[in-house]
């Protein structure tokens, strides 16, 4: 039996594989960034916090 030879810069073909390459998913935009949303929701925590705590020395 010979040795096929494949020169350095090919990949040689695998015995019995039928799987093609998978397309890479688009990106997300601002849902892949959670850090954006846990940012905002505390700048309104603080927000909010704010209010009740000059409204308690208002008094």
């Amino acid at each position: 039996m010979t040795d096929q030879r494949v020169p350095p810069q090919e990949t040689p073909p695998a015995e019995g594989s039928i799987a093609e390459a998978h397309e890479e998913r688009a990106d997300g935009g601002m849902w892949e960034h959670p850090g954006v949303w846990v940012w905002l929701i505390v700048f309104g925590a603080v927000i909010v916090a704010a209010f009740f705590i000059a409204r308690i020395f208002a008094l």
